[in-house]
């Protein structure tokens, strides 16, 4: 797996990194995925490409064999990780879905940005972060996924995101390899 190229317009796209669900049992040590997405972030920032922060505060309605009732979270359940260093500048989208485009105006903020290609990060993998990069595929964007900057709470389900679906997403990498063409080792003019 590896990325070829970025649009000169590329956004990046943080999925629940947050305090709630940096608590649950991941596949991967948080605190790398943390330290891949905080790299990540500081590229975008320092060549001026848009950083999206997202978190989730509910659920969407309709039965399904499991559910989280979210008025039972504690009140800093939704708060963003510091290690996020949030700026100003930042787009924040709050969902209550698992994908981020889905009853936001992140796809309208993306596109009057000119935005073409977005690189997508965060928790869980096979959730939030699978179905953003489902929705801005369908969107029209091209995605990148950041493979070390995310992780997931069951192995088989990283897994299976990773081998299965991101391939017919977009292209796949190490946050190394996407820092160095943001930073301009391959980027086109």
């Amino acid at each position: 797996m590896s990325v070829a190229t970025l649009d000169p317009r590329t956004a990046l796209i943080v999925i629940d990194l947050q305090k709630g669900l940096l608590a649950l049992p991941t596949v991967h040590p948080i605190s790398a995925v943390l330290e891949c997405v905080s790299g990540l972030a500081s590229a975008f920032r320092r060549h001026g490409l848009p950083v999206v922060l997202v978190n989730v505060t509910g659920a969407p309605v309709g039965r399904t064999e499991t559910t989280l009732s979210v008025k039972d979270l504690p009140i800093d359940w939704a708060d963003l990780a510091t290690e996020l260093n949030a700026q100003t500048e930042d787009i924040l989208v709050t969902k209550k879905t698992w994908g981020a485009f889905t009853d936001t105006n992140l796809e309208t903020r993306l596109k009057k940005l000119g935005i073409t290609q977005v690189v997508i990060a965060g928790v869980s993998t096979s959730i939030g972060v699978e179905s953003t990069a489902r929705q801005a595929h369908e969107l029209g964007f091209n995605v990148t996924l950041a493979l070390d900057a995310m992780t997931d709470t069951n192995q088989e389900a990283h897994d299976n995101s990773v081998t299965r679906i991101f391939p017919r997403l977009g292209e796949s990498g190490p946050t190394k390899e996407i820092i160095a063409i943001i930073d301009g080792a391959n980027r086109p003019k």
